[in-house]
């Protein structure tokens, strides 16, 4: 069963139809890139994939759970644990610092920060940020922030991340580095990862490329060896 299935999504703004009947699935440890230019839906799609938005069509399905039905709530809920969200723009909480906000997905659902005290040490020795731990997130430099962000959405162990964009806001080296990473953790960890993004150099990362135009999948190739398929309009 793949750990994620999306069928038949349409999403609507008014009259403007964005998605136009997307069906798209992922299996357990894929690395997933998709691209396509501004205006393409791969932003949008992302945001129904992880639940921050519900299609107007469609279903979404999650390790088996019909997200794309759940309340408000059980979304909220599912963004906290079950997925790790990564932004351009990072999104740390400015008057937090380093360690208080890679554990603030912990405090949001009243768990207690010492059962988790092991897991965040392990993620920044990992992430090579342990000793920003007490620093603000204005003291960090862009790669720095990146990583923060990326220890925030691996805290709670989930099986799939969502990066929109994860370098955009980062120079070459600092990119790569994140680029470096992010591959690591699907190779070592077996997290699942689906991104967003305009970079050629970004999307050859993953092991799948799916291009879109025009709110529909158009083709899927392979990231590691330049192989491609045309894919059926509208299919992954």
């Amino acid at each position: 069963m793949a750990l994620l299935e999306a069928k038949g999504i349409v999403k609507k703004f008014g009259d403007l139809e964005v998605l136009k009947g997307i069906d798209f699935s992922v299996e357990r440890g894929e690395f997933i890139s998709i691209v396509g230019a501004s205006g393409s839906g791969k932003s949008t799609l992302l945001t129904i994939l992880g639940g921050i938005d519900k299609p107007t069509e469609g279903t979404v399905t999650l390790d088996g759970e019909l997200i794309s039905s759940y309340s408000e709530r059980q979304l909220a809920v599912l963004r906290r644990t079950k997925l790790g969200f990564v932004f351009q723009f990072f999104n740390l909480a400015p008057y937090l610092t380093v360690s208080e906000n890679i554990m603030l997905p912990i405090v949001l659902s009243a768990k207690s920060v010492r059962d988790y005290a092991d897991k965040a040490r392990e993620l920044t020795d990992y992430l090579g940020i342990t000793p920003l731990g007490n620093k603000m997130p204005s003291q960090l430099s862009g790669g720095e922030q990146q990583r923060a962000a990326i220890a925030r959405g691996l805290i709670f162990d989930p099986e799939l991340i969502l990066l929109d964009e994860p370098t955009g806001n980062l120079d070459s080296k600092a990119s790569r580095e994140i680029m470096e990473l992010l591959r690591d953790i699907n190779a070592r960890r077996g997290t699942t990862i689906i991104q967003v993004t305009h970079s050629e150099m970004n999307a050859a990362y993953a092991g799948r490329i799916i291009t879109m135009k025009d709110g529909r999948i158009t083709e899927s190739t392979d990231g590691t060896d330049g192989e491609s398929s045309q894919a059926e309009e509208g299919q992954a």
